[in-house]
């Protein structure tokens, strides 16, 4: 952490690392990771800028990825036309890219080295590749793993869709490919972007974390790869005794399916 710039003062944000080896990452400062969706109105520009100002007190480097794989099939599934869906896809894209740029800007990032990559840039990326086809693999055969993912899919697709509709299987199928797309920089960002170690922040807590931190899914977060959520002040923390709650059910449950 770099102690000597950050004054304490003026917090905009909290952060709270996953485990203690995630806030052992968290202070060595090497990297950070901003995930951005498209269509997701957490991310303003001011947001955004804000964010990176405040997580270059602590990081030596930021990283910002975009998802814009698979967006239009995604799209598609919530019962627009092909044209149609091709055309938001478009739009939020531009979007997106108005946003991250309009914050890097106005971010106050001093010297700290900013990037920003499409997640479709890493499909020539060999190990991004590597570790998808992993994840494809463990999502089919795991069954808490493919459970959890369903789950995250589902809960998105019902909050999207109108109440009276039902979740069709090509609608899952959609989705799922959404989010295997963007799960290789939950396990090993260090591998694919060539970095020490690095702390993926999000502003939920999501599902997915407890399992792929805790050793109970057939794969497992690398030790260089840490996870923190990390929120306006604004808007409560969970509490430690919940998130540590997270991390132990996987382990819970992966325990009574293998006993006798």
């Amino acid at each position: 952490m770099h102690e000597s710039e950050h004054t304490g003062l003026d917090r905009e944000f909290d952060a709270l690392p996953f485990t203690d080896r995630c806030q052992t990452l968290w202070d060595q400062g090497d990297h950070v990771l901003i995930g951005v969706s498209p269509g997701n109105s957490y991310f303003s520009a001011e947001r955004l800028a804000d964010l990176m100002s405040w997580l270059a007190k602590y990081f030596s480097a930021i990283d910002i990825v975009y998802a814009d794989l698979h967006l239009d099939t995604a799209i598609h599934a919530l019962g627009y036309s092909p044209d149609h869906a091709r055309k938001r896809a478009h739009k939020e894209l531009q979007g997106v890219r108005r946003r991250i740029r309009r914050a890097l800007e106005n971010a106050r990032t001093g010297d700290r080295r900013t990037r920003v990559s499409a997640l479709s840039e890493f499909r020539s990326n060999s190990v991004y590749r590597a570790l998808h086809a992993r994840l494809e693999h463990a999502a089919r055969t795991d069954p808490l793993l493919h459970r959890t993912c369903e789950d995250m899919v589902l809960n998105v697709l019902l909050g999207r869709l109108p109440e009276t509709a039902s979740v069709t299987p090509e609608q899952r199928r959609a989705g799922l490919v959404y989010l295997l797309a963007e799960l290789p920089f939950f396990i090993d960002t260090p591998a694919v972007l060539g970095v020490r170690s690095s702390v993926a922040c999000h502003h939920l807590l999501m599902p997915l974390t407890g399992i792929l931190y805790s050793g109970a899914a057939s794969i497992r977060a690398a030790r260089n790869q840490a996870c923190a959520v990390v929120r306006p002040l604004t808007i409560p923390q969970p509490r430690s005794a919940a998130y540590g709650e997270l991390a132990a059910e996987p382990i819970r449950e992966a325990a009574e399916r293998n006993s006798p």
